[in-house]
């Protein structure tokens, strides 16, 4: 089987426009985001004279230094522990509430879902070209790591599905530049009856019927509009309007964005994915100059090792991606581009997709340490993360790499731990549960893992649709105050 082997040439000048598509969407839709209503913007309003700081961009800067530091294949508490160094402050829907969860002690994917009732909401599909860019040419693999990155904050939720579209979407647009055979590369990663799934498939829908822009933007805004304008589910459907209906880059960006809802985050993927599709040469200098190529990070967004520019990310993401590469069985990188006969076949393969999909999201994965080193170490709780007095509660363990492994657990005073076998166990309390409660796994290796278990006190739930309290000053998540500086 030949290689893949994309231009080192070309796979630069596309990250470049990429990482500028991606400002230039963003600062287009910011001040129009939240407005349910179809707009009719030509160009940027008002013209910036600089790009505007978006949490679309910031998060991936937080990967990008967790990439460097921990390797291109991070461990799942990687991402929760340096979204919480860097990004702790950001108090907005599903990030407010995984935040939430972590501070009492909760690690993903139930994190990220628990008492969560933003999971169907745009906050990771925005952080995809990383991971893209990480695997041009692999779908499934950009697909693997957009999992592992939105079920921090949307585990099982449509955003979840909506991340893992569009970072093979990005992948394959390195190597095919066919708008709908890309559609279907990143609608073959995610479930078919996935809501986003269905948005995206009738936007096509709409554009293969002869309806005209105005006519697929209501139908998706009456069928799949739901209550928060920042639902993955319609916005999704909009995304791919721009894409199909407009006519050039700017035009593409402007149908996107004039279907209104959560405008930054659809301007700011679909000139992402215009970027790499068609390189710097397909972004006019009209929509380059208002934003420049400087890096505005959100205040929220603090302590982190950031670009300062475009030019910059492009740089340090390329070196990752060649990291990658070196890895990578069957793709590469070269002087020129060399597509294998079976290219189509190997972007629509999807194992390692799947596999991410199936795995449990009512689940814990934490780092379990000793002198042997850190191997992950996964809770799963059978359902949520609660024990309730005088209720048996089954309970079990799984070690990456290891088939058979055997686990011993430490539980609370006044807990029973039935070992059922050398993974599993049925806790037990028959009187009063604390709201937080502490249980400690050890590998036969010696290396230990502390896990939380929630008592029904601190599962009482939380408004769905409201938001976590805020700083009334700074609007910071309120145990991250920024105030102070």
């Amino acid at each position: 089987m030949s290689d893949l082997l994309i231009s080192h040439t070309e796979y630069r000048d596309k990250v470049f426009a990429c990482w500028l598509g991606k400002n230039i969407g963003g600062t287009l839709g910011t001040p129009h985001e939240g407005k349910r209503y179809a707009l009719g913007l030509d160009f940027y309003e008002p013209v910036p004279e600089k790009a505007l700081p978006n949490d679309d961009l910031d998060l991936q800067l937080v990967w990008l230094q967790m990439l460097e530091e921990q390797g291109i294949d991070p461990a799942l508490p990687h991402f929760a522990e340096y979204w919480a160094r860097y990004a702790d402050a950001y108090p907005w829907n599903e990030y407010g509430f995984w935040m939430r969860n972590y501070s009492r002690g909760l690690m993903p994917p139930v994190a990220g879902c628990f008492e969560n009732y933003f999971v169907d909401e745009m906050g990771s599909p925005i952080r995809s070209e990383i991971w893209a860019c990480l695997h041009p040419g692999d779908p499934q693999a950009a697909a693997r790591m957009a999992w592992k990155d939105s079920v921090v904050d949307h585990a099982g939720g449509e955003g979840m599905h909506g991340e893992m579209f569009w970072a093979a979407v990005q992948a394959a647009a390195f190597v095919e530049t066919d708008a709908r055979t890309l559609i279907r590369i990143g609608l073959n990663m995610i479930p078919l009856s996935s809501h986003v799934a269905r948005s995206i498939r009738e936007a096509l829908w709409c554009h293969d019927s002869g309806l005209g822009w105005g006519d697929a933007r209501e139908r998706l805004a009456s069928r799949f509009g739901g209550i928060q304008p920042c639902n993955a589910v319609p916005n999704h459907g909009f995304t791919i309007v721009g894409w199909l209906y407009g006519q050039d880059f700017g035009d593409q960006l402007c149908k996107a964005v004039n279907c209104g809802y959560d405008t930054d985050c659809t301007g700011a993927t679909l000139g992402a994915t215009l970027g790499i599709l068609g390189g710097t040469k397909a972004i006019p200098d009209r929509w380059r100059k208002p934003v420049g190529l400087d890096i505005v990070l959100h205040q929220f967004t603090r302590g982190l090792n950031s670009p300062k520019d475009i030019t910059e990310l492009t740089d340090r993401t390329v070196a990752l991606a060649e990291k990658a590469a070196a890895d990578a069985p069957d793709r590469g990188f070269a002087d020129k581009t060399v597509l294998p006969d079976d290219l189509l076949s190997r972007l629509f393969r999807t194992d390692a997709a799947i596999a991410a999909r199936n795995q449990d999201i009512h689940a814990a994965t934490a780092l379990a340490t000793g002198p042997d080193g850190a191997v992950e170490v996964t809770l799963h709780y059978g359902g949520e993360p609660v024990l309730y007095p005088n209720i048996a509660r089954e309970v079990w363990f799984s070690v990456a790499g290891q088939d058979e492994p055997c686990v011993d657990l430490k539980v609370p005073q006044g807990w029973t731990a039935e070992r059922l076998d050398q993974t599993r166990f049925r806790l037990f309390c028959k009187g009063e549960i604390a709201d937080r409660n502490q249980l400690t796994a050890t590998l036969s290796t010696g290396q230990t893992a502390a896990f939380t278990m929630l008592g029904p006190g601190e599962a009482k739930g939380f408004p769905a649709g409201n938001n976590v309290e805020m700083c009334p000053k700074c609007r910071a998540r309120i145990e991250a105050c920024i105030c102070a500086g």
